[in-house]
């Protein structure tokens, strides 16, 4: 069972990304998503296995699937 705390910030450490405050801040600045046309993880800036990852976490609804939709709401602009 996993009994892992998934937040923001571990889950871009789960994703091998930096996870400070000030990074995951940057990092959604710099990889905005304008309009709903690209799901999160067709996005271009992911390697393959963190969209996998991203996009089965989703699919499946499991532990990740509540906070990788934070980060799409984060990362998708709406005009």
């Amino acid at each position: 069972m996993d009994t892992s705390q998934h937040t923001l910030h571990n889950l871009f450490e789960q994703l091998g990304l930096p996870s400070s405050d000030q990074e995951i801040e940057q990092f959604v600045k710099t990889h905005r998503l304008f309009g709903d046309q690209i799901p999160l993880h067709e996005a271009s800036f992911w390697t393959e296995s963190q969209a996998r990852f991203l996009r089965d976490e989703i699919l499946c609804d499991a532990a990740w699937a509540e906070v990788i939709d934070e980060l799409n709401s984060l990362l998708h602009v709406h005009q």
